[in-house]
């Protein structure tokens, strides 16, 4: 393919990426960069080749118009757009581009027809046949027209006042609000193992109007079953900070996973293996009222960018170390490190958090309740996939398997490794997001994410499925082969 001579605007129907838009890698514009640490080493790719650029907008534009939101009817998602961008944003060349796009358009379905009566319905009321559509995927058509054509009208409105916010209107409207149903859209972008806020997350990243509409979108179409638990664990919070005895500071993340979840019997043993979504048929039936009341604990003091900051980079610290702990459970017992497949989310999630408190048209409450949610759902997550042990030594004391590149920065090991791995995006993902952590945060020593970067590649390499479902239950480790 041939590049345009001329960038085309982003635009709520056209998909532009421009060579100097590498994401959060790159310059930290996009990030609260007063409070980046000291050590910050500065943009890692200051822009992409032209030829790279133009081939990703138009791939991810045939993705758009071309492939639907799942490739099956069974609820699994689309991942083209996360690992094109996590791709273009970790300095891939557009020969691994176009080798990812075409590894996985295959087997996407093609997209549904659109219904003009539905989306007229959602043009005249949102608030009264909205609830019509929600949670049915044969109806994502009509959502991302009705969130594009929002966006197309906000542009048109604030053009007149010179701020020409399209997107940015949409998204405070419609989730942003604290109406019932911005909450209930809210719920739902939580939903589905945090792909709808994923989606949402590299459409603000990367500043496209089209891509934050089909995480808008996306959202509509899944379930809000885990709103039972959001929505009660926030309104039992609030009673508890009403009384004279609330505590004064929230625990440390890492002590509610441990002493919360994996400490709490009931709790931990909540999830079955045999459970078909271990959170919605598992921790929430057999443990309801005990995991609210733990998440209600999760109430952040944070009055300034500063500590709003500082609660951000202890999330995403835990979020790395829950996964990668857990990816050594095993370690014992002659079995590889893996990564599980529902924890590993709530690291490709956490750049979300960075990018939010970057930007000035979201307000600071609205910062603080998305982390808290963040937060919550990381404790229930680790419930529900078995609250595996959680060990620092085991990650210290890792030993790096041998690789193509088992030495450089760790930018030389992630692409060396990464960047033409077969698969639907996950890995390449997963090694960004951890690198995001030590760049903005710089919570532990380059030594330990060092072995982090190394346990990533070292888990997707290895012999046998890429990922473990539920590691915290001996029978998900069976299909896992053992190390010689």
């Amino acid at each position: 393919m041939s590049s345009k001579p001329d960038m085309e605007a982003a635009t709520p129907h056209c998909i532009s990426i421009p060579p100097s838009a590498t994401g959060l890698w790159g310059t930290p514009s996009s990030s609260p960069s007063p409070l980046l640490p000291s050590t910050y080493p500065g943009p890692i790719i200051p822009s992409q080749p032209p030829q790279a650029s133009s081939l990703l907008s138009r791939l991810l534009q045939s993705d758009m118009a071309h492939h639907h939101v799942f490739f099956n009817t069974d609820g699994f998602h689309n991942h083209i757009p996360h690992h094109l961008l996590a791709l273009y944003g970790t300095s891939a060349p557009a020969e691994a581009l176009q080798k990812a796009y075409d590894g996985n358009a295959g087997y996407q379905r093609p997209v549904l027809p659109e219904h003009k009566e539905v989306v007229s319905d959602l043009i005249t009321d949102w608030k009264r046949d909205a609830k019509k559509y929600l949670g049915r995927e044969v109806y994502y058509p009509d959502f991302l027209a009705f969130f594009k054509r929002e966006m197309d009208a906000a542009a048109a409105r604030t053009e007149k006042d010179g701020k020409e916010l399209g997107y940015e209107e949409v998204v405070n409207e419609y989730l942003f609000s604290g109406t019932p149903e911005a909450d209930n859209l809210l719920v739902r972008l939580y939903s589905g193992f945090l792909h709808p806020l994923i989606q949402l997350m590299y459409g603000l990243e990367w500043k496209q109007p089209a891509i934050v509409a089909e995480g808008l979108a996306q959202a509509a179409v899944h379930g809000d079953d885990i709103g039972v638990y959001l929505l009660g664990a926030e309104r039992e919070a609030a009673r508890v900070k009403s009384k004279s005895d609330a505590p004064e500071q929230m625990d440390r993340i890492l002590d509610l996973l441990e002493r919360g979840v994996r400490g709490n019997e009931k709790l931990a043993k909540a999830a079955r293996m045999g459970d078909a979504n271990k959170i919605r048929d598992g921790v929430l039936v057999r443990a309801k009222e005990e995991a609210i009341q733990l998440a209600a604990k999760v109430k952040l003091k944070a009055t300034t960018e500063k500590e709003l900051h500082e609660r951000t980079a202890e999330m995403y610290d835990a979020a790395v170390f829950m996964a990668s702990a857990a990816a050594l459970v095993k370690r014992d017992q002659k079995k590889p490190p893996r990564f599980d497949f529902f924890l590993m989310h709530h690291v490709t999630s956490a750049p979300f958090f960075t990018t939010v408190n970057a930007q000035d048209w979201i307000s600071f409450d609205t910062k603080v309740r998305l982390l808290e949610w963040k937060i919550r759902m990381d404790l229930v997550q680790y419930a529900a996939r078995g609250a595996p042990e959680l060990s620092l030594d085991a990650i210290t004391s890792y030993q790096p398997k041998e690789k193509k590149k088992a030495s450089g920065t760790p930018e030389e090991i992630i692409s060396s490794n990464l960047h033409f791995f077969e698969d639907d995006g996950h890995a390449i993902k997963l090694a960004r997001a951890a690198r995001i952590c030590q760049l903005y945060y710089q919570t532990r020593d380059d030594e330990y994410w060092n072995k982090i970067y190394h346990l990533i590649v070292d888990s997707v390499l290895a012999p046998g499925p890429n990922w473990v479902r539920s590691c915290g239950f001996d029978e998900a480790w069976e299909e896992i082969p053992d190390v010689e």
